[in-house]
């Protein structure tokens, strides 16, 4: 079949959604499958054989470091031109809300993802007072969509006690053989802890904006001066946080990839997860794959995925006492050695294999159940956006 993707999100940006898509769409394009991909215009024309197909792009006042596609009627003339048998909008939000528009005008069926947890942002930029809005924005979006999808179970019950309709889990995954113990690396080491490399070295990896609440992380640093911490990744607040951790063992590295990404990953000796507000957060599976236990805060979907004493460590949102005594836990050496090996034996259950397949088959389930609705004589409503 001919899918095209809606994303508010591709390359050349890296993140947890961009990494599920390029997977999904190996897989696609291995299966003969046809894939288009409409995605804010940064550069990219084409990967893995499919079309990438350039949307306008602005800045936001809240998020100046990335650019973003607003709604455009560029998205209606690209759907007409690529002519799909389906259409999955991938976290409609600005962009993706002209593709819930024309696919659903146009009569495609509809397949939509939720992979930001926005609602949940407000609080980290004192709009909590829009959440009512937001929650009505998001439902009104993903109930023109003939099946709805998210990253975890946690997320799901929200949605469904939010009355999203029709929503089912796509699975998480990791690139096993890339993300590998076998890239530690003293270099990288060296360069992530500042030359203390016998500090107990702690790494985050990830966007550096508020709603990942690395600040959190600050008073253990001050509490340990045996700590390091290497902060991965780029983002609206890195000079902030680098103010913030003035002075104390922390090195910023910028954004990494690759051999890079591996290697920071499995020479560090704990990764660290201060956010509460994901709906999977896929570098905890990268950091298990690496063999490096999770220290995280409690939250539904980190904890259906980190078991603490066995695979990490957890520890109470905004508590650090609770968090210097996950932090303690890593100085028993026999436990510190099953945490590694357990990490990396719950990663390997979780290639990217089965996701992979899955999308495909929710593909034809949509097609299903778009069909029956055709039958029914079901209409669908049409979202109000300008053209």
């Amino acid at each position: 079949m001919k899918i095209a993707i809606i994303t508010e999100t591709f390359l050349p940006s890296t993140d947890g959604v961009v990494t599920r898509l390029k997977e999904a769409i190996k897989y696609l394009r291995s299966q003969e499958h046809e894939v288009v991909v409409i995605a804010p215009d940064l550069g990219v024309k084409e990967y893995e054989g499919a079309i990438v197909e350039g949307a306008k792009t602005t800045k936001l006042p809240y998020y100046r470091s990335k650019r973003f596609s607003l709604p455009q009627r560029r998205i209606k003339e690209l759907i007409q031109k690529h002519d799909p048998d389906l259409v999955h909008v991938v976290n409609p939000a600005l962009v993706g809300v002209s593709g819930v528009y024309y696919a659903s005008k146009l009569n495609y069926p509809l397949i939509a993802s939720y992979h930001t947890h926005v609602p949940k942002y407000l609080d980290f930029y004192k709009l909590y007072p829009l959440k009512p809005a937001i929650w009505w924005y998001f439902r009104k979006l993903h109930n023109y969509a003939d099946v709805n999808l998210c990253t975890s179970n946690a997320i799901k019950k929200e949605l469904d006690d939010k009355r999203f309709h029709n929503v089912s889990v796509w699975d998480r995954g990791v690139a096993i053989d890339h993300y590998h113990p076998r890239h530690k690396n003293q270099e990288m080491r060296e360069r992530l802890s500042g030359g203390k490399t016998e500090n107990k070295l702690l790494v985050f990896v990830g966007r550096l904006a508020e709603e990942k609440e690395i600040h959190k992380i600050k008073p253990l640093l001050e509490e340990r001066d045996d700590i390091s911490l290497a902060i991965v990744g780029d983002g609206p607040i890195r000079s902030k946080l680098e103010s913030i951790f003035k002075g104390t063992n922390t090195v910023f590295t910028g954004l990494l990839h690759g051999e890079e990404l591996a290697q920071a990953f499995a020479s560090a000796d704990a990764k660290i997860f201060p956010s509460v507000t994901e709906t999977l957060g896929l570098v905890i599976l990268e950091s298990m794959a690496s063999g490096l236990p999770v220290i995280a805060a409690k939250s539904g979907p980190t904890m259906e995925q980190v078991v603490d004493g066995k695979t990490g460590l957890l520890f109470e949102n905004e508590n650090t006492d609770s968090m210097i005594q996950a932090i303690k836990r890593l100085e028993d050496e026999d436990l510190y050695r099953d945490l590694c090996r357990n990490a990396r034996e719950e990663a390997e259950k979780f290639s990217w294999q089965k996701p992979s397949e899955q999308i495909l088959d929710y593909y034809h389930e949509t097609l299903k159940v778009f069909q029956k609705n055709q039958v029914k004589g079901t209409k669908k409503s049409k979202v109000k956006v300008t053209e």
